[in-house]
């Protein structure tokens, strides 16, 4: 099977890099670069079932993948890039990957009945809502924990008056699984996404379920 890939090579000028052991061998004479592996004895008892000889090309073909690597400055972006799927693909997901965007964002302004409040927290299902202030950047959030403390007349209240302030944000261009770590440290399932931390615009919410389901941890 070699000789019909060295032809293929050689009728096609493509670049040949072989890998042997024995310096005379016909890959090596017809490669273009010749890389020689060192004489080793096989680690099997009989001495000739191929252990030690693969465990080296094993090792070299590593060495070389790096070596190319560093030479192209290869990012872990680049490797999503090229191997978008699975669970290494998934570690790299960003945030604005997995985030709900558009009308699925739990979001009312501060003058906003809780009534109303209790409303959106039901449809849109995420367990929280964001409060946007006049300039349009989230102001605070409302959780099942500001409900219960504000409990005794809630339905009397805004959205103003339950919220917290300042909440914990995320943005789109940070590793998911920082979010996930993030979420996990501060026992909450959502995080809101905003664009910058100056603006405080509210561009998505993350939930933890969704990351976990996507494999990112």
């Amino acid at each position: 099977e070699l000789a019909d890939m060295i032809a293929h090579t050689r009728r096609f000028g493509i670049p040949l890099i072989g890998v042997a052991s024995r310096e005379g061998s016909t890959l090596l004479r017809q490669a273009d670069v010749a890389l020689l592996l060192p004489q080793a004895p096989e680690a099997c008892g009989t001495g000739i079932v191929p252990t030690s000889s693969t465990t080296m090309t094993l090792a070299l073909g590593d060495a070389l993948a790096v070596s190319l690597m560093e030479h192209r400055a290869f990012t872990p972006q680049d490797f999503r890039k090229f191997h978008p799927g699975g669970k290494l693909g998934a570690q790299l997901s960003k945030v604005s990957d997995l985030m709900h965007s558009g009308d699925q964002i739990p979001l009312v302004p501060l003058e906003t009945p809780m009534a109303d409040v209790l409303v959106t927290m039901s449809q849109k299902g995420f367990g929280v809502v964001g409060v946007t202030g006049t300039d349009g950047a989230l102001a605070g959030i409302i959780t099942d924990g500001d409900l219960r403390r504000n409990m005794d007349g809630l339905l009397a209240r805004n959205a103003a008056e339950v919220m917290t302030k300042d909440p914990k944000t995320v943005r789109p261009d940070v590793l998911a699984e920082e979010a996930v770590h993030q979420m996990e440290a501060r026992k909450i399932t959502c995080l809101f996404v905003v664009d910058t931390e100056v603006s405080r615009d509210a561009v998505g919410i993350i939930n933890i379920h969704d990351c976990l389901r996507a494999g990112v941890v």
